[in-house]
């Protein structure tokens, strides 16, 4: 077992998460402006164009996923109920992504006016567009001031595509500071004084988010990333099967061509702990913060796999730099990535609100609790 580690480790940096090869990095700056960084919704299924849900596809600058429904809800007289989202999308880039709205919306959107916010086409479709309703995202990314070359950017990237990328929680899981688990832990404990169960639930999810994390970084700090242990329950990459690792030597092989990875425990009362080998390196995460899986009987608990691999990857070199584009599943944070390419703090912990109010920046992580991590 660890001893336990310091308050400060609450705070989220990329410095305690071991990345996955220790080679060169490019460094360079990430989102100068905001169309250094695009994201591009991949949804899961496109409007039929019939239907009594009006869906409309946006484009945005500058804005949270969580301002614009407001503004939607404001504007045209809707409920947050009423809004469908199948994924949150933050403020300093440009993005794209579809919304679904009652059918009473229709007469009041061409009414809709918001400074950087576009909306590319309006569809139809039968159902209302829930949250994880999408495949994943596509990433255009520019680092401007790179030191190193685009062709060492190019090699990690092989790396990547052969060994998979660490599939951390990033800072925006963390909010503000960073400092989301740390009052996480205060409601674990009964030590907190906040009393909202929404605003209670998403601060225990970032305490899941860490003990992810510091599972994660276990592994790869003793070579078991793309390997596996026994106890582990293993994810199938193709079809999503999750079982239990009975002999590690000999699923080991499938690991390590990429079929099949471990995952971490999201802890709650619906999901079990990790066993024997996989169950020991879990326990020793948990000691790091005193915590044993009881202490999230209020959360339903999950799995998550512990590495991904990105999709239609292409590097373009620059003339200060390069640009990256990818494709990541859904539930996967592009600064994993982008961390392993440049070496640096990538965002670090990043403000996710509309503006500089922090009042405002809660409602939006209550928002992505709500609609995202109930489960959790």
């Amino acid at each position: 077992m660890t001893t336990s580690l310091p308050e400060t480790s609450l705070t989220f940096t990329w410095a305690d998460l071991r990345p996955l090869t220790d080679t060169p990095r490019t460094g360079g700056v990430l989102r100068s402006v905001p169309a250094d960084f695009q994201v591009d919704e991949l949804p899961l299924y496109l409007p039929s164009g019939e239907g009594e849900h009006l869906y409309i596809h946006v484009r945005k600058t500058g804005h949270t996923t969580a301002h614009v429904l407001r503004e939607l809800g404001l504007q045209l007289g809707l409920r947050p109920q009423d809004i469908g989202v199948a994924g949150l999308k933050d403020r300093h880039a440009v993005t794209t992504q579809w919304l679904s709205l009652p059918n009473k919306a229709e007469r009041r959107l061409p009414g809709f006016a918001l400074e950087d916010v576009e909306i590319l086409d309006v569809s139809r479709h039968a159902n209302r567009l829930g949250m994880g309703h999408l495949k994943g995202n596509r990433f255009t990314v520019r680092v401007r001031d790179a030191a190193g070359t685009a062709a060492l950017a190019q090699a990690t990237l092989s790396q990547l595509e052969r060994l998979g990328i660490p599939n951390y929680f990033g800072p925006q899981r963390f909010g503000l500071g960073g400092l989301n688990a740390e009052e996480g832990l205060r409601v674990l404990r009964g030590e907190s004084r906040l009393r909202d169960p929404a605003v209670r639930r998403f601060l225990v999810s970032s305490v899941q988010s860490l003990i992810f994390n510091r599972f994660l970084a276990l592994r790869l700090e003793r070579g078991l990333f793309a390997g596996l242990l026994t106890g582990d329950m293993a994810k199938k990459h193709d079809t999503g099967g999750v079982f239990e690792v009975q002999d590690a030597e000999t699923e080991s092989p499938r690991a390590e061509r990429g079929e099949v990875s471990a995952t971490g425990t999201l802890f709650g009362r619906k999901v079990k702990p990790l066993t024997q080998d996989a169950g020991l390196l879990e326990q020793e995460a948990l000691a790091a913060w005193n915590l044993t899986p009881g202490a999230f009987s209020s959360r339903k608990g999950d799995r998550r796999i512990v590495r991904m691999f990105a999709q239609d990857v292409k590097l373009t070199p620059e003339e200060d730099g390069y640009t990256v584009s990818f494709s990541l599943p859904r539930g996967s944070f592009a600064t994993s990535l982008l961390r392993e390419l440049t070496g640096t703090d990538v965002d670090g912990p990043v403000d996710q609100s509309s503006d500089a109010d922090p009042t405002q920046a809660l409602d939006t992580q209550i928002l992505d609790s709500a609609v995202s991590q109930e489960d959790l």
